[in-house]
C-alpha cells in the first residue's frame, strides 16, 4: 500500500516522511486544491527529503480548462520540477466537453519525459469516469489517477472505486483514492474498495486542519492500518 500525503513547505515534508509517508505531493494553496509551487519550495524540500516527490503543475483554480498561455506556462514548471529532481508530476486538464484533454497530455508526456505522471482530480470533473480511464490507459507515463470517485468524500463512492480498481487491474495504471480519509475509516475503505494507493492532506494534519501542521504519528497510524489489512 502506497501513502501519499500532501505537503505545503519544507517542514511539511520533513514530517510526512519522518512518519512514514512512501510520497509527497508538493503543492502551493491546498486550499484551493493545490497549485504549482514555487522554484524555492520545490529546490527546498528536495533536498530535504529522500523520498519520491511529486510536484503539483497548475497554474490556477479557475477551472481544469486551460489557454495556450497556461500550457506554455506548466511546461515551463515541468522542465523546472524535472531540473530540480522531482520524481514526478500531478497535473491534469478538461475540454468544454467535460472530457480529459488528450491534447494536452500529449504535450504534458512529451515535456515531461523522464518524470511519473499522477492525472490529479480533474477526473472527478467528468462527465464519463470509465471512459476517461479508458483513454488515460493508454498513456504509459500516466501511472495514476487521483480520484474521490466523483463524490466529496470518498467514502461516498465505494461501489464507484470497486469499478475503477476493476477496470484498471490488467493496465500499468493505478487508483489513488482521496478525499476525507482518515484514519479511523480507512480499513473499512481499504478492504471495501481494494485500492492500493492512498492520499491523504487534511487526514494527517493536527484537528484535520489543512492550516494546521502534519501530525507525524497520523501517518504512522495509517501505516499500520495498512500492514493489517
Amino acid at each position: 500500500m502506497i501513502v501519499e500525503v500532501i505537503a505545503t513547505s519544507v517542514m511539511d515534508a520533513i514530517k510526512a516522511e519522518k512518519g512514514g509517508a512512501d510520497r509527497l505531493e508538493l503543492v502551493s494553496a491546498i486550499s484551493e486544491g493545490g497549485l504549482t509551487p514555487s522554484y524555492g519550495l520545490m529546490k527546498e524540500v528536495l533536498k530535504a527529503v529522500e523520498i519520491p516527490v511529486y510536484v503539483m503543475i497548475r497554474p490556477h483554480s479557475s477551472s481544469f480548462i486551460y489557454t495556450e498561455a497556461d500550457v506554455k506556462t506548466m511546461m515551463e514548471d515541468i522542465h523546472i520540477a524535472k531540473q530540480l529532481g522531482a520524481s514526478g508530476i500531478v497535473t491534469g486538464a478538461l475540454n468544454e466537453r467535460g472530457e480529459v484533454d488528450e491534447e494536452f497530455l500529449h504535450i504534458v508526456t512529451k515535456h515531461a519525459d523522464g518524470l511519473g505522471i499522477t492525472f490529479h482530480r480533474a477526473f472527478d470533473e467528468v462527465t464519463d469516469q470509465l471512459g476517461a480511464l479508458a483513454m488515460l490507459k493508454t498513456f504509459p507515463q500516466v501511472q495514476r489517477v487521483l480520484t474521490s470517485g466523483g463524490q466529496g468524500e470518498a467514502m461516498d463512492a465505494l461501489e464507484r472505486y470497486s469499478a475503477l480498481v476493476k477496470q484498471t487491474e490488467v493496465s500499468h495504471l493505478a487508483i489513488m483514492a482521496g478525499a476525507g480519509l482518515t484514519a479511523g475509516i480507512l480499513e473499512t475503505f481499504l478492504k471495501e474498495t481494494q485500492v492500493n494507493e492512498i492520499h491523504f492532506g487534511r487526514g494527517v494534519r493536527e484537528s484535520h486542519d489543512y492550516r494546521l501542521p502534519i501530525d507525524e504519528h497520523k501517518i504512522q497510524e495509517i501505516k499500520q492500518i495498512c500492514r493489517g489489512i
